[in-house]
């Protein structure tokens, strides 16, 4: 793979303010360094540019009523273990039994992210223990996973203008279908731990990314884009707050032509923000403590929001032995597409990829362009329209309602209410202000009952 990154940039930065932060300032300009393709020279120490590496790993939790294995209800925030089945606790003598729900979801998923689909794939026992992992293994697809070779386009700005955005591609190695763990509730003060189940067995997608990213802005950005396609299919619900999508990213930094760097991963990173802050804070750790004579460690760090850092978890010096073997209690899955059908077979009992295909909803890349389009708003109007939660629907909803062409509506939406909003830290679907209510003040001006700076004050 080509190096690639905006390694100056993070490089000068720490030559003008070892240790600290980096600004906003900076780090748009190291976005703005990789959105044109090249790296900063460095001028007086004539050493090559760093070049950051960034690859993802993310857990989706599927959409379903139930958990991968077990008929347990899957329902957020419900009282600590009263969704466990005997399969989740691992009691002995119980067996799994596929949620056909989830495997429909992770095809539907790895055709939106332009996989190929294994007619035959496998599960494997991840051997590893932890308190709320009872049964001292974890039930996942490493040998053969459900989907591989895929990619995923996204777009982000260009010198920090959304006049200018840049389209980069991030290929997707696999997508694997795996149960998840429970939860371990620390209580400091009583210095105990205690164990939530009811997430025990829920059902994951794991999406690897390849090493394609070089900063915090292009990770953001991507897992952004996965976040709105899971959310368009219905696969997950994909909302961070609730641990239903976690990001670990892999970092490391090397120079041009060298073999890459050690890598740190950054574990279970919840907030998008987070992910970019965590990443470009990563890269610059670690070109800190490399140009001062030091080693970066391979290791498991997490991502501290309250100080902006990333903090050591534990070392992976020792490789981990997770003692993978062939999930004995599981036969292959086996899926179909139209050609390989059995005609004798139950279409209930059985995933139909070709089925599943042609009933794909349209893309946010698809529905950006056709929004552009429609209403003749601007490409960098749509990303806007689509990144907000609630506010293309609540646009189109306007735009039904008023005589006001649409070039204009977006002006109000984005300039005025969209700014109201992020001050009150709300989001389309909370707004005070109703669409019929916008609208209805849009008409009036539209025929010059009241004035623009009227209209404002309402």
């Amino acid at each position: 793979m080509a190096a690639r990154g905006c390694g100056g940039v993070w490089r000068r930065a720490l030559q003008r303010g070892r240790g600290g932060s980096c600004s906003a300032s900076r780090l748009r300009r190291a976005v703005a360094c990789n959105a044109r393709g090249g790296a900063v020279p460095l001028g007086q120490s004539g050493l090559a540019p760093w070049a950051p590496i960034v690859g993802l790993e993310i857990h989706a939790q599927i959409t379903s009523n139930s958990k991968l294995f077990s008929g347990s209800q899957v329902q957020f925030a419900a009282p600590p273990n009263s969704l466990v089945s005997f399969f989740d606790a691992s009691l002995p003598g119980t067996l799994p039994v596929l949620n056909k729900r989830c495997v429909e979801a992770a095809v539907m998923t790895g055709l939106a992210l332009n996989c190929t689909i294994n007619k035959k794939s496998l599960f494997d026992r991840k051997h590893y223990f932890y308190a709320d992992l009872p049964a001292g293994y974890q039930i996942t697809q490493q040998r053969v996973p459900i989907a591989v070779n895929g990619s995923l386009s996204y777009s982000l700005c260009k010198d920090n203008k959304m006049s200018q955005m840049v389209t980069k591609t991030v290929r997707i190695k696999q997508i694997q279908l795996e149960q998840d763990s429970g939860k371990s509730l620390h209580d400091d003060a009583r210095s105990q731990t205690l164990i939530d189940l009811n997430r025990a067995g829920v059902g994951l997608m794991e999406v690897v990314m390849e090493p394609d990213m070089c900063c915090g802005e292009e990770a953001a950005a991507a897992v952004r884009e996965l976040q709105l396609i899971l959310q368009t299919l219905g696969s997950s619900q994909a909302i961070m707050a609730e641990g239903q999508l976690r990001v670990d990213a892999n970092i490391s930094v090397h120079h041009p032509g060298e073999p890459y760097g050690v890598r740190t991963e950054v574990k279970n990173i919840n907030s998008i923000r987070f992910l970019a802050k965590a990443v470009d804070y990563e890269i610059q750790r670690q070109i800190k403590e490399l140009e001062s004579g030091g080693t970066v460690l391979n290791e498991t760090r997490a991502f501290d929001s309250k100080l902006g850092c990333t903090v050591p978890m534990r070392d992976k010096e020792g490789k981990q032995d997770y003692r993978f073997m062939p999930e004995p209690n599981l036969p292959p899955l086996i899926l179909y597409d139209a050609k390989s059908l059995p005609a004798n077979v139950n279409h209930q009992q059985v995933v139909n990829i070709d089925w599943i295909h042609e009933r794909l909803p349209d893309l946010p890349s698809v529905k950006r362009a056709k929004l552009v389009e429609l209403y003749g708003i601007l490409p960098e109007h749509s990303f806007t329209l689509m990144n907000e939660d609630g506010l293309m629907d609540f646009f189109e909803d306007v735009v039904k309602q008023t005589q006001m062409k649409p070039k204009k509506v977006i002006g109000w939406i984005l300039s005025d209410l969209l700014s109201h909003l992020k001050q009150n830290s709300l989001t389309a679907k909370e707004s005070p202000i109703s669409s019929f209510f916008l609208a209805d003040l849009l008409n009036l001006l539209e025929n010059g009952d009241i004035s623009s700076s009227a209209a404002k004050q309402q």
